[in-house]
């Protein structure tokens, strides 16, 4: 979910100004079928804190007072029933302008920007940490006392994996997680790939996107232990399941997950198999 969500497309035909009072007004009410209770108070937050701040300094601001009210009401039943603890000393804009008036706020922006800053500031760590372990939730957790690669760039395509995939609602989302999981695969591919190591004399190198070649390569030479060929079928069966996600109109969350969870253990088990743990 992101702050735009919260206005309106037609401003015209809103209430007061351009903020979304239904939207609020079904976020209160319970939690929305098309995002979760974590991703709306990240993106409320992210606007308060964005438009406290401005009305603070300049006194400019995308909301109105009455938005303000009803914005905070509805951050406030967001982090309740998420209980994560959020007691804000304001309710709205002209409760905030009375609050710095009797906190050394007056005449002084840089002490008003530190109150919205020490209300947010811990609200926004504590949201990034659920997210973050809800991230980790959604897709299968290495059992290697190594959770990261130490491939940067393969870390980063499994961390746009596992945030996509969070998110994933439509089968055109399933689609792109299958495009992520080719881009592990591909990030892995060349992270893993060692010429001088891999590549068999009067052969020529695969190109990087050659998952399939370069990948079982990488199992054959380097899993020299009792099962190494299955291990190569599993290298090429996983690469099969993220192309037919990928490819596939009609996905599913399951089909999704289970190609982003195979695709996951493959980087790790390599990762096992070029430097045990």
């Amino acid at each position: 979910m992101r702050v735009d969500d919260f206005f309106v497309d037609d401003v015209s035909s809103a209430i007061d100004g351009a903020l979304d009072f239904d939207l609020l007004d079904r976020l209160r009410a319970a939690p929305l079928r098309e995002h979760s209770d974590l991703e709306a108070a990240i993106a409320l937050a992210q606007l308060l804190d964005e438009q406290f701040v401005q009305f603070g300094t300049d006194s400019s601001r995308t909301i109105t007072d009455s938005g303000s009210r009803e914005a905070m009401r509805t951050l406030r039943a967001l982090t309740s029933r998420l209980e994560v603890p959020f007691t804000p000393p304001f309710r709205d804009f002209p409760s905030f302008k009375a609050y710095w008036g009797s906190h050394g706020g007056y005449r002084n922006w840089a002490a008003r920007r530190s109150m919205v800053s020490e209300l947010f500031g811990p609200l926004h760590d504590e949201l990034e940490l659920r997210e973050e372990a809800a991230f980790r939730g959604d897709l299968v957790v290495p059992i290697s006392p190594r959770k990261v690669t130490e491939w940067p760039a393969v870390d980063t395509e499994i961390a746009e994996l596992r945030r996509h995939f969070h998110t994933a609602r439509t089968p055109q989302d399933y689609r792109n997680v299958g495009n992520d999981a080719i881009a592990v695969l591909e990030a892995l591919s060349e992270a893993a790939y060692d010429r001088a190591r891999h590549l068999f004399d009067g052969e020529g190198e695969p190109a990087i996107a050659q998952t399939k070649n370069r990948l079982a390569r990488i199992v054959e030479v380097d899993c020299q232990v009792d099962g190494g060929p299955e291990l190569v079928r599993h290298a090429r069966t996983t690469i099969d399941l993220a192309q037919a996600v990928k490819h596939n109109p009609a996905g599913s969350r399951m089909q999704a997950g289970i190609a982003a969870d195979a695709v996951i253990q493959l980087t790790h088990m390599i990762r096992r198999i070029q430097e045990p743990d």
